[in-house]
């Protein structure tokens, strides 16, 4: 398959305290800067999306996932790595400066709550216009054409375009999201949460119209997402994410019926097995580890992990690669056995 997206490498730290506090320190210390306390948020993610794939990112609250799809994005900076959007540097770029290139159009982002993510004061139309006249460069009657052509593929009536938010339902607002984003055309969509704050039956026709809009447009998909069972149902691959780290990846079917790693066994079980026999759920004990100023010589589930042992706290584990499955565990090669030994 053809690579879209790569991640190198990726980190994203956040001093400790506001700006006013850094620059007290600043003046405080005379280590420098450097020396400050820092929140790894992301610390050193590699991954890679391919075209026309749908990979999913899950998680628990906390763990970095809002960060590393703004990273990706380039709404932020990263602190460190490279990100290449077919074969295109695009972490050198400062987020301001991005915000205006070319390859802006080319990834494009679904927030979690459509109501915060629309300005209140833009119409339908001037939402799914404003990529367009920025990026495009489009005016008049071909702006009008396309934020119609992006709003029918969306399901929004021609009537809705000149209404205000406000005026809007949850669903719609949805709807006017995803249709700002798709304007432009882009090759990756990342979607973070883009249910979350919909009703049930409302969160079906959304997933619907995304895997409708998938097939038409042949665009890549990140879904972030708390939800396995979506995450089962739409995604290809899937990364699980535990403090700033990826734990465990590999085709979302295998990594749901058979997780191995701990973490990730944990969150699955956590899920209810309507028909099926419910999977031995493990027992978590502690609370996760700070994530400010992490030891790197220490494994980020030691003191959660009810498998852990002494080597977990002197030597923090590789992601490694087991057929198309990777996992960031020592204990991985126990797991496979097993699942070998059980069968598929």
């Amino acid at each position: 398959m053809t690579v879209l997206l790569d991640l190198d490498h990726v980190s994203k730290c956040f001093p400790v305290g506001g700006p006013n506090q850094l620059a007290r320190l600043r003046r405080r210390l005379s280590g420098g800067p450097d020396k400050l306390p820092k929140v790894y948020a992301v610390d050193n993610v590699s991954l890679v999306i391919n075209k026309g794939e749908t990979v999913g990112l899950v998680g628990e609250s906390g763990c970095g996932k809002s960060t590393l799809v703004r990273a990706l994005t380039r709404l932020v900076d990263v602190s460190d790595g490279s990100i290449k959007l077919g074969g295109r540097e695009l972490a050198l770029k400062p987020a301001r400066v991005f915000a205006r290139d070319r390859d802006r159009a080319r990834i494009q982002m679904v927030f979690q709550d459509a109501g915060d993510s629309i300005n209140p004061r833009f119409t339908a139309f001037d939402t799914i216009a404003d990529p367009l006249r920025r990026l495009r460069r489009v005016r008049g009657k071909a702006l009008k054409q396309q934020v119609e052509q992006a709003a029918n593929q969306c399901g929004l009536p021609p009537v809705l375009l000149s209404r205000f938010p406000h005026q809007l339902s949850g669903g719609q607002r949805a709807r006017v999201g995803i249709a700002r984003a798709i304007a432009v055309k882009p090759d990756l969509l990342v979607l973070d949460e883009p249910t979350a704050a919909l009703d049930v039956s409302v969160q079906v026709v959304i997933l619907q119209l995304l895997q409708k809009l998938k097939r038409e447009l042949g665009m890549s998909y990140l879904f972030v997402s708390h939800d396995l069972s979506i995450v089962r149902l739409l995604c290809d691959r899937v990364l699980v994410m535990y403090l700033g780290k990826i734990v465990e990846t590999g085709p979302a079917r295998a990594v749901f019926q058979r997780p191995w790693h701990p973490y990730t066994q944990a969150l699955v079980a956590a899920v209810p097995r309507f028909g099926a026999e419910p999977m031995a759920r493990l027992r978590l004990k502690g609370e996760p580890r700070s994530p400010v100023d992490p030891d790197p010589n220490v494994c980020r589930f030691y003191g959660r992990c009810p498998i852990s042992t002494s080597d977990c706290k002197t030597k923090a584990p590789a992601l490694r690669r087991f057929g198309s499955r990777h996992v960031a565990c020592h204990f991985a090669e126990e797991f496979v056995v097993e699942r070998i030994k059980s069968g598929p």
